[in-house]
């Protein structure tokens, strides 16, 4: 196996809290004039003061409040892939839990929220699970939705949906700038989006002689283990990953996860085969070591070169979603190719 990740890399919880700490008290950007309206997922949605009750349906957003410093304005959290990052456990244990999973309206709303943030319309959006932004707006209660889930991509037929233009993580960066905004922490998201863009930039650098050479998949579940299995089409956060590093996906569809066949895989012969880690137990394949056995069982796969070679690697799945994680993803397999020497 090339590369194991299980928790998400403790340099970026360190390092901003190092820049948080040690940034200047003189403020380097304007303060938030409110009442502030911005565009979001195609509606407007006005603050009128800094929220003080927020409740965040996604862990990538609540991660990126508790990174801007912000912990203590969020009442209640839901929807959770795996653990929180590194450095901030205390602080999430302090912090109520709606669910695991899906929330129901009335929980969301019994935290008396000022604020709702989602991470995916299939949560919060015209038809989402949990509510649409209008039921939220009835009770005078805006919603702001990660950017990175309704640009260019539509969600109408429900499910992953599909991404027309290719994920950036500039879509991440808009995310922490606004939320920043919001809540008039300006100079914490400048700190934090430089940071990120350091941190993405020494990962391109490390394995640049690989660009053009390499091929992989991305294996993030499956519903049963012996049917096709979710993998990562190309406009996603590991189509993002994967072109970062000059590395092929095998998969062409703009579908976020699509199901395709492991013979019409192999046929494609990836040199890389990255698997989603996970604490969510939805499906079997949620669990990275089912995948692992199952990669080296069955008939088809344990044939693959890829398999053969063990060039195999863990990745957090938080990192295959288009989320604050996706940088540690470019991370770990810039750090799994070294390491095997296949940049050579």
């Amino acid at each position: 196996m090339l590369n194991a990740v299980g928790r998400h890399c403790p340099s970026l919880a360190v390092s901003v809290a190092l820049l948080l700490t040690v940034a200047p008290s003189t403020a380097l950007s304007a303060a938030t004039s409110y009442p502030l309206t911005l565009k979001n997922c195609g509606q407007e949605v006005t603050f009128k003061a800094a929220p003080t009750r927020t409740a965040s349906i996604g862990q990538s957003t609540t991660e990126i409040l508790y990174l801007l410093g912000l912990a203590d304005k969020v009442v209640g959290t839901a929807v959770w892939i795996g653990p929180v990052i590194d450095g901030y456990e205390d602080v999430n244990s302090k912090v109520p839990r709606l669910a695991d999973n899906d929330p129901s309206f009335e929980s969301v709303v019994a935290t008396k929220p000022d604020l709702v943030t989602a991470q995916f319309q299939w949560h919060v959006g015209p038809e989402g699970i949990v509510a649409t932004p209008k039921q939220f707006a009835e009770l005078s209660i805006p919603v702001y939705v990660s950017p990175a889930d309704c640009a260019a991509k539509d969600n109408s037929a429900g499910g992953d949906g599909v991404r027309h233009n290719a994920f950036s993580m500039d879509l991440i960066y808009q995310e922490i700038t606004e939320l920043a905004e919001i809540f008039d922490v300006q100079d914490r998201g400048e700190a934090l989006v430089a940071k990120l863009k350091v941190r993405e930039e020494a990962a391109r650098s490390k394995i640049a002689s690989a660009d053009g050479k390499l091929s992989a998949v991305f294996w993030f579940s499956s519903a049963e283990m012996d049917i096709d299995p979710y993998v990562a089409g190309t406009n996603g956060a590991p189509g993002y990953i994967l072109s970062a590093l000059g590395i092929k996906n095998v998969v062409s569809t703009e579908e976020e996860w699509p199901t395709i066949g492991w013979e019409t895989i192999a046929k494609a012969d990836p040199k890389i085969v990255v698997i989603g880690k996970m604490d969510r137990r939805r499906f079997p394949a949620d669990d990275w070591e089912l995948k692992m056995k199952f990669l080296k069982a069955d008939p088809v796969t344990s044939l693959m070169p890829a398999v053969k070679a063990d060039h195999i690697v863990v990745m957090d799945a938080q990192a295959m979603n288009p989320t604050i994680r996706t940088i540690e993803g470019i991370e770990v397999l810039a750090d799994a190719v070294e390491k095997a020497g296949l940049a050579k």
